[in-house]
């Protein structure tokens, strides 16, 4: 793994939705309890956004969808979604075009690179394991490595330090409201995909930058890191 200097540029990287498309095997995963339970296949593609927001998230929608959502019932099946989706978690997730030479490239330029995802940390490193791309970034910081989780600004803060990296030099990229919440927390900038399940509809968030292809973004962090 690259050696990147104290004090460096850095890019943070949200996981789910932003350098990867986890959302068919997080709505599989959910979909198995489910079925588990007699209901079905509750989710469908177009909840995908929902997928995003976590496996809580989604077992909530189901719920909902046969009547009242019980949170202790929430509770118990959380757990073995993430059983169920730690057994295909790399079935039909795949990596963003142009994600992987967006930080080979800025590696280069001397940037240091980080993820911090509200995904359960052991899962994020299996999952980064699995697409081949975890010794590109200097630091992983996952929902449970630290007390608290974005937006609370505390992950942020300990994906730019353990890379080797200047908070007051960073930023974010991400695709939810809870990733541009967290920047504003810190007083960072934040790029919010549009290739993300929100599309170009995330621009209601009006962060400082929006990234429409993996391509553009050395440009841009040369831009909002002056």
């Amino acid at each position: 793994m690259q050696e990147q200097k104290s004090g460096a540029k850095c890019v943070v990287f949200d996981l789910d939705g932003t350098l990867a498309d986890t959302s068919a095997d997080l709505l599989a995963a959910a979909n198995a309890c489910f079925r588990q339970m007699g209901a079905g296949d509750l989710l469908t593609r177009a909840d995908s956004l929902t997928a995003f927001h976590g496996g809580r998230a989604m077992l909530r929608l189901g719920f909902s969808r046969q009547g009242d959502v019980d949170e202790r019932q929430v509770d118990d099946w959380y757990p073995r979604l993430l059983v169920a989706y730690a057994e295909g978690i790399d079935t039909h997730t795949r990596l963003y075009p142009g994600a992987v030479e967006a930080v080979e490239a800025l590696r280069a330029s001397g940037h240091a690179v980080s993820i911090c995802t509200n995904k359960p940390a052991a899962l994020a490193e299996e999952l980064l394991k699995r697409l081949g791309v975890r010794g590109l970034f200097g630091a992983m910081i996952g929902a449970d490595t630290l007390p608290t989780r974005k937006p609370d600004p505390a992950p942020y803060v300990a994906a730019v330090t353990q890379a080797g990296g200047d908070v007051r030099r960073s930023m974010l990229i991400g695709d939810t409201e809870t990733d541009a919440k967290t920047a504003r927390a810190v007083g960072v900038p934040c790029a919010l995909v549009t290739f993300g399940p929100e599309g170009e509809g995330i621009a209601r968030l009006r962060p400082e930058a929006l990234l429409d292809r993996f391509a553009d973004l050395p440009a841009l962090a040369a831009r909002l890191l002056k």
